[in-house]
């Protein structure tokens, strides 16, 4: 088999994993415990790795909310801005691209009184800015746009909107789950005050995530989801994943010190694929922006070839035919057709996501068994 889905999860590092095992048996205080030493051992390692998790996104270790994961986070940040901001205004901007634990959350929002803009993207799948100022009214309180999308790679222009969000007074959330591995983000510099980001698709352990929440210039205000025991300063009472946090800290440093190699290294491999693809094959689309997309992202669509018949003939490669979280859907993926797609071509697209352990002869024996598989079909 040939893992070519690193946008659904990735594995977990062995790095990763070493550094996780020590706090499953021998540390495994709750960091909550503050009444004797495995509980304090464990709060301490808990603070170290808020430190380093900011630092990987330019911001303070107590910014970091921990929460079970992106979707958790998502939920708070939309959630518990709309409710603690309602008096201001109940007008919320988002992108018709956004993941559906964005596009969901604006859906129930709306249910409850509050009025959703989803802003149209171009052919390459990026906002107009003018678009976006023209959408702010007095009652905007929150502009949620994604870095990068997860199914056609595509990368918002955040220090923009970041500038629009400040100067008019209004926050700005980001999910930034699949642009943080590879993107080099600054919520100080970009202006942004909510980020969503996840441990799993940063070769960490599943079921942790992060939210950063702004503590100052402003100051961020949330209304919790989950109530108990008052935890993360009150924004999500529950225990602490502790051996999570710690591998989640672990492939958040990985990413600091390996970025810009890695960068260059999947890019690489991505664009032989496409190319190798396209000397095989003809009548092919590649869905994004042809530069500001993710390095790792290879979102392709094949003229008159079913996209699900496709997965038939390719089983020894792990692909995708768009979002993970809404794989089991027949309908067409709508971030393909907020972007202009005709449904049948829509209908007959890939999503291949490279990673940290694909390798050349990976790229080598995808190419001949997808290119293979399309020509078998279309005759």
């Amino acid at each position: 088999m040939i893992y070519l889905d690193f946008h659904a999860t990735t594995p977990v590092d062995p790095e990763v994993f070493e550094a996780m095992k020590t706090y499953f048996c021998e540390e495994f205080g709750n960091a909550a415990s503050a009444n004797h030493q495995y509980g304090w051992t464990a709060q301490s390692k808990v603070d170290q790795c808020r430190k380093t998790l900011g630092q990987l996104i330019g911001a303070q270790g107590k910014e970091i909310v921990f929460t079970s994961g992106a979707t958790e986070s998502n939920n708070l940040a939309l959630f518990g801005t709309a409710e603690s901001y309602k008096e201001k205004g109940k007008h919320i901007i988002t992108a018709s691209t956004e993941h559906k634990s964005i596009l969901d959350s604006c859906t129930e929002l709306e249910k409850r009184g509050f009025k959703v803009t989803y802003l149209p993207v171009d052919s390459f799948g990026r906002i107009s800015l003018d678009g976006l100022l023209k959408a702010i009214t007095a009652e905007t309180i929150l502009v949620s746009i994604m870095a990068a999308n997860n199914e056609i790679g595509t990368l918002q222009p955040l220090r923009e909107i970041g500038k629009i969000t400040r100067e008019k007074n209004i926050i700005f959330h980001t999910d930034a789950v699949q642009g943080v591995g590879y993107l080099k983000l600054d919520v100080e510099a970009m202006n942004i005050d909510l980020l969503s980001f996840s441990s799993h698709k940063i070769y960490g352990p599943k079921g942790i995530g992060a939210l950063y929440v702004r503590s100052q210039n402003p100051r961020i205000k949330l209304k919790p989801l989950i109530y108990g025991g008052g935890h993360e300063r009150g924004l999500r009472s529950g225990t602490l994943n502790v051996p999570g946090i710690v591998g989640f800290a672990k492939a958040a440093e990985l990413v600091m010190k390996n970025r810009d190699k890695e960068f260059e290294k999947v890019k690489g491999l991505r664009d032989k694929l496409e190319n190798f693809i396209k000397s095989k094959v003809d009548k092919i689309k590649v869905n994004g922006h042809p530069t500001d997309r993710l390095p790792n992202n290879l979102n392709m669509s094949f003229e008159g070839v079913d996209g699900a018949s496709l997965l038939c003939e390719i089983k020894e490669l792990c692909v995708s035919t768009g979002s993970a979280c809404s794989s089991a859907k027949i309908d067409p993926s709508h971030v393909l057709t907020a972007i202009g797609l005709p449904a049948d071509l829509a209908m007959s697209t890939l999503r291949l996501g490279l990673g940290r352990m694909t390798t050349p002869e990976d790229i080598e024996n995808a190419g001949k068994i997808l290119s293979s598989a399309i020509s078998t079909l279309r005759a």
